[in-house]
Protein backbone atom coordinates (compact mmCIF):
# COMPACT_ATOMS: atom_id res chain seq x y z
CA UNK A 1 0.00 0.00 0.00
CA UNK A 2 1.76 3.64 -1.18
CA UNK A 3 2.52 5.62 2.13
CA UNK A 4 0.31 8.56 0.58
CA UNK A 5 -2.84 6.26 1.61
CA UNK A 6 -4.26 7.09 4.84
CA UNK A 7 -5.30 3.74 7.17
CA UNK A 8 -9.05 4.25 8.15
CA UNK A 9 -9.95 0.58 9.46
CA UNK A 10 -10.99 -2.18 8.23
CA UNK A 11 -8.57 -1.78 5.33
CA UNK A 12 -9.94 1.25 3.95
CA UNK A 13 -7.87 3.54 2.71
CA UNK A 14 -7.95 7.34 2.22
CA UNK A 15 -6.10 8.91 -0.74
CA UNK A 16 -5.94 12.51 -0.53
CA UNK A 17 -6.20 15.77 -2.92
CA UNK A 18 -5.76 13.23 -6.16
CA UNK A 19 -5.16 15.77 -9.03
CA UNK A 20 -6.74 15.17 -12.27
CA UNK A 21 -6.21 17.71 -15.31
CA UNK A 22 -9.03 18.59 -17.73
CA UNK A 23 -9.16 18.64 -21.47
CA UNK A 24 -8.65 22.84 -21.14
CA UNK A 25 -5.66 21.96 -18.52
CA UNK A 26 -7.70 22.96 -15.71
CA UNK A 27 -6.74 20.48 -12.25
CA UNK A 28 -9.16 19.28 -10.12
CA UNK A 29 -9.03 17.75 -6.56
CA UNK A 30 -10.57 15.02 -5.43
CA UNK A 31 -10.31 12.47 -2.48
CA UNK A 32 -10.28 8.93 -2.80
CA UNK A 33 -11.93 6.18 -0.63
CA UNK A 34 -10.59 2.49 -1.34
CA UNK A 35 -12.38 -0.88 -0.40
CA UNK A 36 -10.14 -3.60 1.24
CA UNK A 37 -9.85 -5.37 -1.70
CA UNK A 38 -8.75 -2.81 -3.68
CA UNK A 39 -5.34 -4.30 -4.47
CA UNK A 40 -6.63 -7.55 -5.35
CA UNK A 41 -9.88 -6.62 -7.49
CA UNK A 42 -11.86 -3.95 -9.00
CA UNK A 43 -14.74 -2.42 -7.65
CA UNK A 44 -17.39 -0.21 -8.67
CA UNK A 45 -16.82 3.74 -7.83
CA UNK A 46 -19.11 6.66 -6.84
CA UNK A 47 -18.74 9.95 -7.42
CA UNK A 48 -19.52 13.08 -5.74
CA UNK A 49 -18.75 16.59 -7.08
CA UNK A 50 -19.24 19.39 -4.84
CA UNK A 51 -18.52 23.08 -4.04
CA UNK A 52 -18.55 22.68 -0.56
CA UNK A 53 -15.34 21.16 0.60
CA UNK A 54 -14.59 17.22 -0.20
CA UNK A 55 -13.90 16.66 3.05
CA UNK A 56 -17.45 17.54 4.44
CA UNK A 57 -18.49 15.47 1.39
CA UNK A 58 -22.30 16.16 2.21
CA UNK A 59 -22.40 14.15 5.77
CA UNK A 60 -24.48 16.48 6.42
CA UNK A 61 -27.12 14.17 5.53
CA UNK A 62 -25.31 10.99 3.98
CA UNK A 63 -22.82 8.67 5.76
CA UNK A 64 -19.05 9.14 5.75
CA UNK A 65 -18.24 7.82 2.18
CA UNK A 66 -15.65 5.17 3.91
CA UNK A 67 -19.16 3.86 5.25
CA UNK A 68 -20.11 3.07 1.53
CA UNK A 69 -16.23 1.82 0.72
CA UNK A 70 -16.39 -0.51 3.59
CA UNK A 71 -19.21 -2.12 1.05
CA UNK A 72 -17.10 -2.83 -1.66
CA UNK A 73 -17.03 0.93 -3.54
CA UNK A 74 -14.47 3.31 -4.49
CA UNK A 75 -15.57 6.53 -3.18
CA UNK A 76 -14.66 10.15 -4.95
CA UNK A 77 -14.87 13.22 -3.39
CA UNK A 78 -14.11 15.81 -5.87
CA UNK A 79 -13.91 19.16 -5.25
CA UNK A 80 -16.03 21.50 -8.74
CA UNK A 81 -13.97 23.35 -10.62
CA UNK A 82 -12.92 26.94 -8.81
CA UNK A 83 -13.59 25.60 -5.39
CA UNK A 84 -11.75 23.91 -2.72
CA UNK A 85 -8.34 23.07 -3.83
CA UNK A 86 -9.22 22.55 -7.87
CA UNK A 87 -7.86 25.21 -10.09
CA UNK A 88 -10.25 27.39 -12.18
CA UNK A 89 -13.48 29.72 -11.83
CA UNK A 90 -16.35 29.09 -10.30
CA UNK A 91 -20.01 29.84 -12.16
CA UNK A 92 -22.47 27.92 -10.36
CA UNK A 93 -23.55 25.28 -13.31
CA UNK A 94 -21.72 26.22 -16.24
CA UNK A 95 -19.13 23.70 -16.38
CA UNK A 96 -20.70 20.40 -14.64
CA UNK A 97 -21.83 18.92 -17.47
CA UNK A 98 -18.34 18.94 -19.39
CA UNK A 99 -16.36 18.20 -16.03
CA UNK A 100 -18.69 15.82 -14.82
CA UNK A 101 -18.40 13.56 -17.87
CA UNK A 102 -14.50 14.15 -18.05
CA UNK A 103 -14.03 13.28 -14.55
CA UNK A 104 -15.87 9.98 -15.17
CA UNK A 105 -14.11 8.87 -18.56
CA UNK A 106 -10.75 9.41 -16.19
CA UNK A 107 -12.16 7.61 -12.72
CA UNK A 108 -12.69 4.58 -15.79
CA UNK A 109 -9.11 3.81 -16.40
CA UNK A 110 -7.84 3.94 -12.74
CA UNK A 111 -6.72 0.60 -12.12
CA UNK A 112 -9.22 0.34 -8.76
CA UNK A 113 -12.30 0.46 -11.46
CA UNK A 114 -14.03 -1.75 -12.90
CA UNK A 115 -15.83 0.97 -15.46
CA UNK A 116 -19.32 0.65 -13.57
CA UNK A 117 -19.59 4.74 -11.92
CA UNK A 118 -22.57 5.60 -10.30
CA UNK A 119 -22.83 9.38 -8.75
CA UNK A 120 -24.65 10.87 -5.88
CA UNK A 121 -25.18 13.89 -3.42
CA UNK A 122 -27.87 16.26 -2.84
CA UNK A 123 -28.39 20.01 -3.44
CA UNK A 124 -25.66 21.63 -6.02
CA UNK A 125 -24.36 18.03 -5.92
CA UNK A 126 -27.61 16.57 -7.61
CA UNK A 127 -27.61 19.11 -10.46
CA UNK A 128 -24.21 18.05 -11.15
CA UNK A 129 -25.39 14.49 -11.98
CA UNK A 130 -28.18 15.70 -14.05
CA UNK A 131 -25.35 18.00 -16.00
CA UNK A 132 -23.07 14.90 -16.16
CA UNK A 133 -25.38 12.36 -17.03
CA UNK A 134 -26.84 14.99 -20.46
CA UNK A 135 -23.09 14.00 -21.44
CA UNK A 136 -23.85 10.48 -21.94
CA UNK A 137 -20.54 9.47 -20.54
CA UNK A 138 -19.51 5.76 -21.12
CA UNK A 139 -20.07 3.66 -17.88
CA UNK A 140 -22.22 6.07 -15.67
CA UNK A 141 -25.01 3.47 -14.89
CA UNK A 142 -27.08 5.46 -12.69
CA UNK A 143 -27.41 8.50 -10.53
CA UNK A 144 -29.24 9.80 -7.17
CA UNK A 145 -30.42 12.91 -7.30
CA UNK A 146 -31.68 14.53 -4.28
CA UNK A 147 -33.06 17.96 -3.62
CA UNK A 148 -32.10 19.37 -6.62
CA UNK A 149 -33.78 20.62 -10.20
CA UNK A 150 -33.36 19.95 -14.17
CA UNK A 151 -34.98 23.26 -14.38
CA UNK A 152 -33.28 25.70 -12.67
CA UNK A 153 -35.48 28.77 -13.50
CA UNK A 154 -38.24 26.93 -12.00
CA UNK A 155 -37.18 24.33 -9.69
CA UNK A 156 -34.56 26.07 -8.07
CA UNK A 157 -34.75 30.20 -7.82
CA UNK A 158 -38.23 31.06 -8.97
CA UNK A 159 -41.80 29.86 -9.05
CA UNK A 160 -44.37 31.23 -11.52
CA UNK A 161 -42.62 34.68 -11.72
CA UNK A 162 -41.60 35.27 -8.17
CA UNK A 163 -37.44 34.92 -7.25
CA UNK A 164 -37.35 32.23 -4.09
CA UNK A 165 -35.51 35.31 -2.37
CA UNK A 166 -34.34 33.84 1.03
CA UNK A 167 -32.79 30.81 -0.73
CA UNK A 168 -31.22 32.36 -3.78
CA UNK A 169 -29.72 35.75 -1.62
CA UNK A 170 -28.87 33.30 1.81
CA UNK A 171 -27.06 30.57 -0.84
CA UNK A 172 -25.25 33.03 -3.32
CA UNK A 173 -23.99 34.70 -0.38
CA UNK A 174 -22.58 31.32 0.85
CA UNK A 175 -20.68 31.19 -2.85
CA UNK A 176 -19.12 34.58 -2.94
CA UNK A 177 -18.00 33.87 0.34
CA UNK A 178 -15.21 31.60 -1.13
CA UNK A 179 -14.75 33.08 -4.22
CA UNK A 180 -13.78 36.25 -1.96
CA UNK A 181 -11.15 34.51 0.15
CA UNK A 182 -9.74 32.75 -3.29
CA UNK A 183 -9.67 36.60 -4.67
CA UNK A 184 -7.94 37.72 -1.62
CA UNK A 185 -10.74 40.52 -1.70
CA UNK A 186 -10.74 41.26 1.80
CA UNK A 187 -12.87 44.69 2.16
CA UNK A 188 -15.18 41.99 -0.37
CA UNK A 189 -15.00 38.98 2.25
CA UNK A 190 -15.36 41.58 5.44
CA UNK A 191 -18.97 42.42 4.14
CA UNK A 192 -19.84 38.69 3.14
CA UNK A 193 -18.68 37.21 6.85
CA UNK A 194 -20.88 40.06 8.08
CA UNK A 195 -24.20 39.74 6.18
CA UNK A 196 -23.74 35.38 6.65
CA UNK A 197 -23.71 36.33 10.63
CA UNK A 198 -26.71 37.69 10.43
CA UNK A 199 -28.44 35.78 6.99
CA UNK A 200 -31.47 35.89 8.09
CA UNK A 201 -32.22 39.55 8.00
CA UNK A 202 -30.41 39.57 4.60
CA UNK A 203 -34.09 39.69 2.22
CA UNK A 204 -34.70 42.81 3.78
CA UNK A 205 -31.97 45.00 2.27
CA UNK A 206 -33.15 47.30 -0.71
CA UNK A 207 -33.17 47.09 -3.65
CA UNK A 208 -31.89 43.42 -2.89
CA UNK A 209 -30.23 43.46 -6.11
CA UNK A 210 -27.44 46.44 -4.94
CA UNK A 211 -26.84 44.52 -1.55
CA UNK A 212 -23.62 45.64 -1.00
CA UNK A 213 -22.04 41.78 -0.06
CA UNK A 214 -22.83 41.38 -3.85
CA UNK A 215 -21.51 44.29 -5.80
CA UNK A 216 -17.99 44.51 -5.55
CA UNK A 217 -17.15 44.70 -9.24
CA UNK A 218 -13.90 42.30 -8.72
CA UNK A 219 -16.40 39.48 -7.50
CA UNK A 220 -17.99 37.03 -9.91
CA UNK A 221 -21.54 38.22 -11.35
CA UNK A 222 -23.84 35.15 -10.77
CA UNK A 223 -26.03 36.09 -7.93
CA UNK A 224 -26.56 39.63 -10.01
CA UNK A 225 -26.73 37.44 -13.08
CA UNK A 226 -29.58 35.58 -10.65
CA UNK A 227 -31.60 38.63 -10.31
CA UNK A 228 -31.47 40.43 -13.80
CA UNK A 229 -32.68 37.63 -15.28
CA UNK A 230 -36.50 36.99 -14.10
CA UNK A 231 -37.91 35.29 -16.75
CA UNK A 232 -36.95 31.67 -17.95
CA UNK A 233 -34.77 31.83 -21.36
CA UNK A 234 -31.48 31.57 -22.94
CA UNK A 235 -29.33 32.33 -19.75
CA UNK A 236 -31.26 29.11 -17.81
CA UNK A 237 -31.46 26.48 -20.39
CA UNK A 238 -28.14 27.05 -21.43
CA UNK A 239 -26.83 26.09 -17.34
CA UNK A 240 -29.38 23.22 -16.93
CA UNK A 241 -31.10 20.18 -18.52
CA UNK A 242 -34.63 21.39 -18.65
CA UNK A 243 -34.31 21.06 -22.44
CA UNK A 244 -31.86 18.37 -22.67
CA UNK A 245 -33.83 15.47 -20.66
CA UNK A 246 -33.87 13.28 -24.19
CA UNK A 247 -30.33 13.30 -23.44
CA UNK A 248 -29.96 11.59 -20.16
CA UNK A 249 -29.85 7.52 -20.30
CA UNK A 250 -29.94 6.43 -16.93
CA UNK A 251 -31.95 5.72 -13.87
CA UNK A 252 -32.48 8.07 -11.59
CA UNK A 253 -33.07 7.62 -7.68
CA UNK A 254 -34.54 11.25 -6.99
CA UNK A 255 -35.31 12.45 -3.36
CA UNK A 256 -37.21 15.10 -2.14
CA UNK A 257 -38.52 16.64 1.15
CA UNK A 258 -41.99 18.21 1.70
CA UNK A 259 -40.34 21.17 3.21
CA UNK A 260 -37.44 21.73 1.41
CA UNK A 261 -36.40 25.00 -0.77
CA UNK A 262 -36.06 22.55 -4.07
CA UNK A 263 -39.24 20.28 -3.70
CA UNK A 264 -40.72 21.74 -6.88
CA UNK A 265 -37.61 21.07 -8.57
CA UNK A 266 -37.25 17.87 -7.39
CA UNK A 267 -41.10 16.52 -8.50
CA UNK A 268 -40.66 18.23 -11.96
CA UNK A 269 -36.88 16.32 -12.29
CA UNK A 270 -38.81 12.72 -11.91
CA UNK A 271 -41.71 13.36 -13.92
CA UNK A 272 -39.40 14.96 -16.91
CA UNK A 273 -36.95 12.21 -17.01
CA UNK A 274 -39.98 9.59 -16.56
CA UNK A 275 -41.37 10.90 -19.36
CA UNK A 276 -38.51 12.30 -21.65
CA UNK A 277 -35.43 10.79 -20.84
CA UNK A 278 -33.80 8.92 -23.86
CA UNK A 279 -34.05 5.78 -23.67
CA UNK A 280 -37.63 3.53 -22.47
CA UNK A 281 -34.76 1.56 -20.04
CA UNK A 282 -34.29 5.00 -18.57
CA UNK A 283 -37.93 6.43 -18.32
CA UNK A 284 -38.53 3.03 -16.80
CA UNK A 285 -35.94 3.51 -14.43
CA UNK A 286 -36.80 6.72 -12.72
CA UNK A 287 -38.04 6.74 -8.97
CA UNK A 288 -39.03 9.00 -6.62
CA UNK A 289 -38.83 9.21 -2.10
CA UNK A 290 -40.81 12.11 -1.16
CA UNK A 291 -39.99 12.33 2.74
CA UNK A 292 -41.12 14.73 5.63
CA UNK A 293 -37.92 17.10 5.47
CA UNK A 294 -36.27 19.95 5.14
CA UNK A 295 -33.21 20.56 3.35
CA UNK A 296 -30.91 19.77 6.48
CA UNK A 297 -31.22 17.54 8.26
CA UNK A 298 -33.71 14.75 7.19
CA UNK A 299 -35.14 13.02 10.42
CA UNK A 300 -38.48 13.22 12.20
CA UNK A 301 -38.19 17.34 13.56
CA UNK A 302 -40.13 19.31 11.14
CA UNK A 303 -40.54 22.79 12.42
CA UNK A 304 -42.09 23.01 15.49
CA UNK A 305 -43.45 19.31 15.07
CA UNK A 306 -42.82 15.86 15.52
CA UNK A 307 -43.57 13.17 12.65
CA UNK A 308 -43.15 9.60 13.96
CA UNK A 309 -40.42 7.28 14.15
CA UNK A 310 -41.15 5.99 10.39
CA UNK A 311 -39.58 9.86 9.60
CA UNK A 312 -36.04 8.31 10.62
CA UNK A 313 -35.93 6.57 7.51
CA UNK A 314 -32.32 4.96 6.47
CA UNK A 315 -31.47 6.76 3.49
CA UNK A 316 -28.18 5.19 3.12
CA UNK A 317 -29.04 2.12 3.69
CA UNK A 318 -31.75 3.01 0.59
CA UNK A 319 -28.53 4.26 -1.42
CA UNK A 320 -26.71 1.12 -1.10
CA UNK A 321 -29.33 -0.85 -1.92
CA UNK A 322 -29.89 1.30 -5.48
CA UNK A 323 -25.76 1.31 -6.19
CA UNK A 324 -25.88 -2.79 -5.28
CA UNK A 325 -29.11 -2.99 -7.95
CA UNK A 326 -27.28 -1.25 -10.77
CA UNK A 327 -23.26 -1.64 -9.73
CA UNK A 328 -23.23 -5.01 -8.50
CA UNK A 329 -26.45 -6.75 -10.27
CA UNK A 330 -27.63 -7.54 -6.87
CA UNK A 331 -31.40 -7.13 -7.64
CA UNK A 332 -31.92 -5.11 -4.99
CA UNK A 333 -34.36 -2.69 -5.72
CA UNK A 334 -36.39 -4.24 -8.17
CA UNK A 335 -39.43 -4.75 -5.30
CA UNK A 336 -39.07 -1.28 -4.10
CA UNK A 337 -42.26 0.67 -5.59
CA UNK A 338 -41.87 3.75 -8.06
CA UNK A 339 -42.83 6.34 -5.90
CA UNK A 340 -42.74 5.90 -2.08
CA UNK A 341 -44.13 9.31 -0.05
CA UNK A 342 -44.72 9.98 3.37
CA UNK A 343 -48.02 10.93 4.19
CA UNK A 344 -48.03 14.09 6.47
CA UNK A 345 -50.82 13.62 9.67
CA UNK A 346 -50.74 9.93 9.07
CA UNK A 347 -46.91 9.81 9.68
CA UNK A 348 -46.02 6.93 7.81
CA UNK A 349 -44.98 5.74 4.29
CA UNK A 350 -47.10 5.39 0.97
CA UNK A 351 -46.26 3.76 -2.11
CA UNK A 352 -47.65 4.58 -5.66
CA UNK A 353 -47.29 3.98 -8.86
CA UNK A 354 -46.99 8.14 -10.15
CA UNK A 355 -46.58 11.19 -8.20
CA UNK A 356 -50.38 12.40 -7.68
CA UNK A 357 -53.53 11.04 -6.45
CA UNK A 358 -56.15 9.11 -8.87
CA UNK A 359 -59.22 11.39 -8.01
CA UNK A 360 -59.61 14.93 -7.21
CA UNK A 361 -61.96 17.14 -4.94
CA UNK A 362 -63.15 20.63 -5.89
CA UNK A 363 -64.20 22.99 -3.44
CA UNK A 364 -65.33 26.44 -3.92
CA UNK A 365 -64.58 29.64 -2.49
CA UNK A 366 -67.89 31.29 -0.85
CA UNK A 367 -68.07 34.14 1.61
CA UNK A 368 -70.91 37.20 2.77
CA UNK A 369 -67.70 39.44 1.30
CA UNK A 370 -65.50 39.51 4.92
CA UNK A 371 -63.13 36.72 3.86
CA UNK A 372 -60.51 38.75 6.12
CA UNK A 373 -58.70 36.91 8.33
CA UNK A 374 -59.79 33.54 10.25
CA UNK A 375 -62.14 35.77 11.97
CA UNK A 376 -64.23 37.09 8.84
CA UNK A 377 -66.96 34.19 7.44
CA UNK A 378 -64.77 32.33 4.25
CA UNK A 379 -65.77 29.32 3.66
CA UNK A 380 -64.84 26.43 1.14
CA UNK A 381 -67.51 23.89 -0.05
CA UNK A 382 -68.37 21.53 -2.83
CA UNK A 383 -71.45 23.76 -3.73
CA UNK A 384 -71.18 26.15 -6.57
CA UNK A 385 -71.74 29.72 -5.54
CA UNK A 386 -74.17 32.22 -6.94
CA UNK A 387 -74.63 35.49 -6.24
CA UNK A 388 -72.08 36.63 -3.54
CA UNK A 389 -70.03 39.77 -3.24
CA UNK A 390 -66.12 39.62 -3.44
CA UNK A 391 -64.10 40.05 -1.29
CA UNK A 392 -60.82 42.32 -0.75
CA UNK A 393 -57.58 42.93 1.06
CA UNK A 394 -54.82 45.55 0.35
CA UNK A 395 -51.66 44.44 0.07
CA UNK A 396 -48.48 46.61 1.57
CA UNK A 397 -45.28 45.49 0.41
CA UNK A 398 -43.93 47.34 3.95
CA UNK A 399 -45.71 45.26 5.46
CA UNK A 400 -45.62 42.18 4.18
CA UNK A 401 -47.53 38.90 4.81
CA UNK A 402 -44.65 36.82 6.66
CA UNK A 403 -43.46 33.41 5.09
CA UNK A 404 -45.41 30.45 6.36
CA UNK A 405 -42.13 30.14 9.01
CA UNK A 406 -42.60 33.72 9.75
CA UNK A 407 -40.69 36.83 8.74
CA UNK A 408 -37.40 34.61 8.75
CA UNK A 409 -38.88 32.12 6.49
CA UNK A 410 -37.42 28.83 8.41
CA UNK A 411 -38.88 25.46 6.55
CA UNK A 412 -41.41 23.44 8.34
CA UNK A 413 -44.86 22.45 9.98
CA UNK A 414 -45.42 26.27 11.47
CA UNK A 415 -49.00 27.07 13.22
CA UNK A 416 -50.47 29.89 11.10
CA UNK A 417 -53.32 30.83 13.01
CA UNK A 418 -51.76 34.14 14.94
CA UNK A 419 -50.89 35.08 10.92
CA UNK A 420 -53.95 34.28 10.05
CA UNK A 421 -55.54 37.44 12.41
CA UNK A 422 -54.61 39.91 9.87
CA UNK A 423 -56.82 41.67 7.33
CA UNK A 424 -54.17 41.65 4.84
CA UNK A 425 -54.70 38.54 3.95
CA UNK A 426 -58.34 35.88 3.52
CA UNK A 427 -59.17 32.71 4.70
CA UNK A 428 -61.60 30.05 3.50
CA UNK A 429 -61.99 26.62 5.80
CA UNK A 430 -64.21 24.10 5.05
CA UNK A 431 -66.55 22.09 7.87
CA UNK A 432 -64.92 19.48 9.73
CA UNK A 433 -64.27 16.41 7.11
CA UNK A 434 -66.51 13.99 7.67
CA UNK A 435 -63.94 10.81 7.08
CA UNK A 436 -59.87 10.94 6.28
CA UNK A 437 -58.87 12.52 3.33
CA UNK A 438 -55.66 12.28 1.56
CA UNK A 439 -54.13 14.75 -0.33
CA UNK A 440 -51.61 13.60 -2.96
CA UNK A 441 -49.61 15.78 -5.58
CA UNK A 442 -49.86 19.68 -6.20
CA UNK A 443 -53.24 21.27 -5.20
CA UNK A 444 -54.20 24.05 -7.56
CA UNK A 445 -55.97 26.99 -7.67
CA UNK A 446 -58.20 29.34 -10.26
CA UNK A 447 -58.54 32.69 -8.29
CA UNK A 448 -60.71 34.79 -10.56
CA UNK A 449 -58.72 38.69 -9.33
CA UNK A 450 -58.44 41.99 -10.20
CA UNK A 451 -55.95 44.53 -8.46
CA UNK A 452 -55.46 47.65 -9.06
CA UNK A 453 -51.25 47.32 -9.47
CA UNK A 454 -49.72 47.78 -12.36
CA UNK A 455 -48.15 44.13 -11.47
CA UNK A 456 -49.12 41.50 -8.62
CA UNK A 457 -48.56 38.75 -7.23
CA UNK A 458 -51.63 36.06 -5.39
CA UNK A 459 -50.36 33.25 -2.81
CA UNK A 460 -52.35 30.66 -2.19
CA UNK A 461 -51.39 28.58 0.74
CA UNK A 462 -53.10 25.14 2.01
CA UNK A 463 -53.68 25.06 5.88
CA UNK A 464 -54.47 21.85 8.40
CA UNK A 465 -56.88 22.88 10.51
CA UNK A 466 -56.58 20.56 13.70
CA UNK A 467 -59.76 20.30 16.19
CA UNK A 468 -57.32 22.12 18.89
CA UNK A 469 -57.58 25.43 16.47
CA UNK A 470 -53.96 25.05 15.40
CA UNK A 471 -53.38 25.57 11.26
CA UNK A 472 -50.44 23.70 10.58
CA UNK A 473 -49.05 24.80 7.14
CA UNK A 474 -48.74 21.91 4.25
CA UNK A 475 -48.19 24.06 1.19
CA UNK A 476 -48.12 27.12 -0.61
CA UNK A 477 -47.97 28.31 -4.28
CA UNK A 478 -47.33 32.29 -5.49
CA UNK A 479 -47.70 33.73 -8.95
CA UNK A 480 -47.23 36.78 -10.62
CA UNK A 481 -49.41 38.66 -12.93
CA UNK A 482 -46.39 39.27 -15.53
CA UNK A 483 -45.95 35.44 -15.38
CA UNK A 484 -49.11 34.25 -15.48
CA UNK A 485 -50.42 37.06 -18.27
CA UNK A 486 -47.62 38.51 -20.04
CA UNK A 487 -48.46 41.89 -21.92
CA UNK A 488 -52.42 41.08 -21.13
CA UNK A 489 -52.52 41.74 -17.52
CA UNK A 490 -54.51 45.00 -16.78
CA UNK A 491 -55.28 46.96 -13.72
CA UNK A 492 -58.83 46.53 -12.36
CA UNK A 493 -59.96 43.87 -14.71
CA UNK A 494 -60.51 40.43 -13.39
CA UNK A 495 -58.35 37.88 -14.89
CA UNK A 496 -58.35 33.58 -14.31
CA UNK A 497 -55.31 33.49 -11.97
CA UNK A 498 -54.53 29.69 -12.39
CA UNK A 499 -51.80 28.10 -10.63
CA UNK A 500 -50.33 24.85 -8.54
CA UNK A 501 -49.33 24.40 -5.24
CA UNK A 502 -46.23 22.74 -4.65
CA UNK A 503 -47.05 19.03 -3.85
CA UNK A 504 -47.58 17.02 -0.49
CA UNK A 505 -48.97 13.78 0.99
CA UNK A 506 -51.03 15.27 3.79
CA UNK A 507 -53.59 13.00 5.67
CA UNK A 508 -56.84 15.16 6.84
CA UNK A 509 -57.93 13.06 9.61
CA UNK A 510 -61.56 13.19 10.92
CA UNK A 511 -62.56 16.27 12.12
CA UNK A 512 -60.15 18.58 11.10
CA UNK A 513 -60.71 21.23 8.21
CA UNK A 514 -59.11 22.22 5.15
CA UNK A 515 -58.58 25.90 5.19
CA UNK A 516 -57.15 27.83 2.23
CA UNK A 517 -55.22 31.09 2.29
CA UNK A 518 -54.90 34.06 -0.42
CA UNK A 519 -53.12 37.26 0.16
CA UNK A 520 -50.51 39.29 -2.04
CA UNK A 521 -47.15 37.85 -0.45
CA UNK A 522 -44.98 35.35 1.43
CA UNK A 523 -41.99 37.60 2.56
CA UNK A 524 -39.29 36.74 2.41
CA UNK A 525 -39.69 33.11 0.83
CA UNK A 526 -40.33 35.27 -1.91
CA UNK A 527 -39.39 38.67 -3.18
CA UNK A 528 -42.10 41.53 -3.15
CA UNK A 529 -43.88 42.49 -5.83
CA UNK A 530 -43.96 46.68 -5.70
CA UNK A 531 -47.25 47.02 -7.57
CA UNK A 532 -45.53 48.58 -10.16
CA UNK A 533 -43.21 48.98 -13.04
CA UNK A 534 -40.57 48.69 -11.31
CA UNK A 535 -38.30 45.60 -11.22
CA UNK A 536 -38.72 43.60 -7.94
CA UNK A 537 -34.91 43.71 -7.78
CA UNK A 538 -34.75 46.93 -8.03
CA UNK A 539 -37.63 48.13 -5.59
CA UNK A 540 -36.92 50.39 -2.77
CA UNK A 541 -39.20 52.24 -0.20
CA UNK A 542 -39.00 55.34 -2.73
CA UNK A 543 -41.43 53.06 -5.43
CA UNK A 544 -43.28 50.67 -4.12
CA UNK A 545 -46.59 51.46 -4.02
CA UNK A 546 -50.42 49.78 -2.00
CA UNK A 547 -52.35 47.74 -3.86
CA UNK A 548 -55.75 46.50 -3.76
CA UNK A 549 -56.94 43.27 -4.33
CA UNK A 550 -60.48 42.09 -5.18
CA UNK A 551 -61.12 37.80 -5.38
CA UNK A 552 -64.15 36.85 -6.89
CA UNK A 553 -66.07 34.21 -6.36
CA UNK A 554 -69.51 34.27 -8.13
CA UNK A 555 -71.94 31.60 -10.12
CA UNK A 556 -69.84 33.78 -13.23
CA UNK A 557 -66.09 33.43 -11.71
CA UNK A 558 -65.92 30.32 -9.20
CA UNK A 559 -62.77 30.80 -7.63
CA UNK A 560 -62.18 27.15 -6.52
CA UNK A 561 -59.20 25.19 -4.70
CA UNK A 562 -58.87 21.55 -6.82
CA UNK A 563 -57.22 18.78 -4.63
CA UNK A 564 -55.64 15.92 -6.25
CA UNK A 565 -57.03 12.85 -3.75
CA UNK A 566 -55.32 9.56 -2.93
CA UNK A 567 -59.01 6.96 -2.51
CA UNK A 568 -58.82 4.10 -0.06
CA UNK A 569 -57.19 1.27 -2.00
CA UNK A 570 -55.02 3.42 -4.46
CA UNK A 571 -52.13 3.25 -1.91
CA UNK A 572 -49.70 0.60 0.13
Amino acid sequence: MPDSKIDLGEGVTLERSVPFRLSDGTTLISDHYYPADSTENQNPTLLMRQPYGRDIASTVVYAHPSWFARRGYNVVIQDVRGRGSSEGTFYPFRHEGRDGAETIAWLRTRPECNGRIGMYGFSYQGATQLLAAAEQPEGLQCIAPAMTACDLYRGWFYHNGALRLASSLGWGLQMLKEDARRLNLREASAKLEAAWANIRTQSTHLPYAEHPAITDPELPTYVRDWFAHDIPGDYWSSLDVSTRAHEIDVPALHTSGWYDTYLEGSFHGYNLLRTSAKSQQARDNQYLLAGPWVHIPWGDRIGESTVGPEALLNTDELLLRWFDHWLKDANTFAAEPRVRHFAMGANRWFASDDCTGNAERVLHLHSAGRAESRKGDGTLSTIAPHNEPPDVFVYDPETPVPAPGGPQSLSGVFDQSTLELGNNLLVYTSEPLAEPLHIFGSPRVVLYAATSATSADLTAKLVRVLPSGRAEFVCIGIARSSYIFGPYYKPDVIGRWEFRLEPTSTVFAAGERIRLEVAGCAFPLYDRNPSSSIKPSEMSPWNWQRSTHTLHHDAEHPSVLRLPILTAGASA
